[in-house]
């Protein structure tokens, strides 16, 4: 009987070195020339950006300069006096506007018919011989003044109670009078060589001054 005995030991073979000089070189050269092509391309690039960020610079220092010189060569419009003036007295009328509706919204008796109503009425009661000079209402018709001149004192008791029958005046009465005779005025000298001491003739007509009251206050003035 025959027995074969093995004594081959794969422990002894020899073993192939990968890791020698001449590999790690060639690995060393091509992490080299890929780290030499990844520097190119970033340089590439790099260029590429500061070309466009200068020109990007360029561009808005062209744009700023045309900013500059038109802000330089824009004049700002003077303010016009005259206009402003306008405006103000625009203004103040129109404040007087607003006054004129406040007074015409209150709905006061007389604030909304004017003052029209008041002059038909003396023109209504004119008389011969007596005239008005001057005419004074104030508000809506609270308190009336008239002035005037008449050929005679004797003619106004008749011109008031025409007054007394407008509607218009209406518990009104004109309880203060004033009666005045105006001075002459001095007679020049005559050019024949009269007497300048010759005395004027006196006006023919007397000077009256009436200011109506409400019947109210006419009533408390009566009163002791």
């Amino acid at each position: 009987m025959s027995q074969q005995i093995n004594l081959f030991n794969a422990g002894f073979k020899r073993q192939k070195n990968y890791a020698t000089t001449r590999t790690m070189a060639a690995g060393l050269g091509v992490l080299v020339l890929v780290l030499v092509v990844a520097s190119v391309l970033a340089n590439i690039g790099l260029a590429t950006l500061e070309r466009e960020a200068a020109v990007v610079k360029a561009d808005l220092a062209a744009r700023e300069a045309r900013r500059t010189a038109v802000t330089a060569t824009f004049v700002a419009p003077r303010k016009s006096e005259t206009l402003q003036q306008e405006l103000d007295q625009t203004s103040v009328q129109y404040r007087n506007l607003q006054q004129v509706a406040a007074i015409l919204d209150q709905g006061e008796p007389g604030a909304t018919r004017g003052y029209s109503a008041y002059f038909r009425a003396f023109a209504r009661r004119g008389i011969d011989g007596l005239w008005l000079t001057g005419v004074t209402i104030q508000g809506s018709g609270e308190a009336i003044g008239l002035q005037g001149r008449a050929l005679k004192a004797s003619l106004l008791p008749g011109y008031l109670n025409g007054l007394a029958g407008e509607a218009v005046l209406r518990g009104k009465t004109f309880g203060q009078l004033q009666m005045t005779e105006p001075k002459a005025p001095p007679k020049a000298a005559a050019a024949d060589g009269a007497s300048a001491s010759e005395p004027a003739a006196a006006p023919r007509y007397v000077e009256f001054s009436l200011q109506s009251a409400a019947a109210g206050e006419q009533a408390k003035a009566e009163q002791p």
